[in-house]
């Protein structure tokens, strides 16, 4: 089996998709010795990786023109000895570029959204989203052998859209390797309370800032929040005014990102995690944040309703008042309740989201798009 993965870059300032999507393919490659995958992604800066440890995994990066177009990626795809095509991401002409092809060679092909057609990506430039979904966008989507969603509310948002093909539900996977399993000693003086992800607007750290002035002061008087990440250099000045305007500058903490081990280390050091966002088909970081035994706070748009029933966090609706009531409930738990949240998140990640189902899962929807087997349980079918 060969196949050929594509994402328009895997540099580590881009988030989640670009670890996901690498951290995958590495664990397909030492689950299955008898496959072959190629990674074809655009140049990056800094790459989270340049080549797979095990020889029948290879990456490929390639020039790109005007719009992110490549005629080193065009050339490769039109080469390429693969069985099957896998995209990852929409509104970008790598993805494109491998629909197209994929169609003039008769190759199957998968596309993984990312969460690109969520209800509140798509309000987002919304005038070149229906340019693109008229000119290439839905053509592509709906021409898939199957498109994969990372959660039951993506699955949702897919087929609300109109598209019919099949869809596989497939969760993002964590590598549980990267985190200890044994209990952290987290951080009493001050308590500290995390962001940690791009700062993006989409991603509600202003609601964040806007409820913590509202959380009770008994409950937060010996707690810090740290928001850590990259973005735009003029929006986050722009949080710093607004904290600094707030009299918050002792509270809230604007820090570079952080990656590997010290990421590692800071998921662990944290009482709690938050992450208020308006949208995400996944939050791979809430994941990481529970494989740390760190409670999360979130909201409905991010599909971690198990924060819930499984007593690991809290799942709330967008906004400030809803986040204001988290805080304020999570902030008085004591140090105890807090440990056992976390450790009921550690467990509900060994058990639903390890890297390794991830991969077989994967394996699965390969085999049965290129074999004809029997659909597993996890491919919606209209």
């Amino acid at each position: 089996m060969k196949i050929n993965h594509i994402i328009t870059s895997i540099d580590i300032s881009t988030g989640g998709p670009a670890r996901s999507v690498t951290h995958l393919i590495s664990e397909m490659l030492s689950l299955e010795s008898n496959i072959k995958i190629d990674l074809d992604a655009l140049k990056c800066p800094e790459p989270i990786l340049n080549s797979f440890s095990v020889s029948n995994g290879s990456v490929s990066f390639h020039d790109f023109e005007k719009l992110g177009l490549s005629k080193s990626l065009k050339s490769s795809l039109k080469k390429s000895d693969a069985h099957l095509f896998h995209g990852h991401g929409l509104w970008q002409m790598p993805v494109h570029q491998m629909a197209k092809i994929a169609r003039q060679r008769h190759i199957p092909y998968i596309i993984t959204p990312r969460g690109m057609l969520e209800p509140w990506s798509l309000t987002q430039s919304p005038l070149k989203k229906k340019l693109a979904l008229s000119l290439f966008q839905k053509k592509d989507l709906n021409c898939a052998a199957c498109i994969h969603a990372t959660a039951p509310m993506e699955v949702k948002s897919i087929r609300a859209l109109g598209f019919t093909n099949p869809i596989a539900m497939i969760p993002n996977g964590i590598d549980l390797r990267a985190f200890s399993d044994t209990i952290p000693n987290k951080s009493k003086t001050p308590k500290r309370m995390l962001f940690l992800s791009r700062i993006h607007i989409k991603k509600g750290i202003e609601n964040l800032i806007e409820a913590w002035q509202q959380v009770d002061a008994n409950v937060k008087q010996d707690w810090v929040i740290d928001i850590y990440g990259n973005g735009d250099p003029t929006y986050i000045e722009s949080l710093k005014i607004k904290i600094k305007t707030a009299n918050l500058e002792q509270q809230i903490n604007i820090k570079p990102p952080v990656f590997g081990d010290q990421k590692t280390k800071v998921f662990r050091e944290a009482s709690i995690f938050v992450l208020p966002t308006f949208s995400e088909n996944f939050g791979i970081v809430v994941a990481e944040a529970l494989a740390s035994f760190t409670p999360v706070i979130t909201t409905k748009g991010a599909p971690w309703e198990e924060l819930n029933t499984n007593n690991c966090g809290e799942w709330i609706d967008i906004g400030v008042s809803p986040l204001v009531e988290a805080l304020n409930t999570m902030l008085a738990k004591s140090p105890e309740a807090l440990q056992q949240m976390g450790q009921n998140g550690r467990q509900l990640i060994e058990q639903k989201y390890s890297m390794q189902a991830v991969a077989k899962q994967m394996l699965a929807l390969y085999d049965w798009i290129l074999n004809s087997s029997s659909p597993p349980n996890f491919i919606d079918i209209v």
